[in-house]
């Protein structure tokens, strides 16, 4: 079985930290950068009119700079910015989950290109409480003979 090694949870962590780190890096440089990100995966507040998203191709490219670029910030995970859409400069703040973006811009050079596929965190099963589960399941004499029977 082949590995994808861009889709390890490793891989990931690596990346996230790496697009964290060259964010940091050019915020403390006072270096205005540009975003490409899966559209999907950002999340607009308050939510964007219809006719502006329907602009929005599969990966959205963002200039920051100007305001946008003073608003920026890394917190926890997320890239949040704050912008103007459409010809009537609708205002939202962006939030963009790190692994979303795809590639960080300084002018026309690429200085980052995530591979990694951002999937939203879902709750992990806690192995303990599976295990005390089935403890208590078996500690029932009745549970233990319907387990025996069913391995027979």
């Amino acid at each position: 079985m082949t590995i994808n090694l861009f889709q390890t949870e490793e891989y990931k962590t690596l990346i996230t930290d790496y697009i964290s780190n060259t964010i940091g890096y050019l915020f403390h440089k006072n270096q205005e950068f540009a975003l490409a990100c899966e559209v999907e995966h950002i999340t607009f507040t308050p939510t964007l009119p219809n006719e502006i998203q329907e602009t929005f191709e599969e990966t959205v490219m963002f200039l920051l700079s100007g305001y946008t670029y003073e608003s920026a910030k890394l917190e926890d995970g997320y890239f949040f910015f704050e912008a103007g859409f459409g010809p009537d400069n609708f205002g939202a703040t962006v939030s963009i989950p790190l692994l979303a973006i795809k590639q960080v811009f300084v002018g026309d050079y690429p200085i980052v290109l995530n591979l990694a596929k951002y999937t939203p965190k879902t709750s992990k099963i806690d192995k303990n409480s599976t295990k005390n589960s089935m403890e208590a399941l078996l500690k029932n004499p009745e549970n233990k003979k319907l387990l025996k029977k069913k391995n027979s």
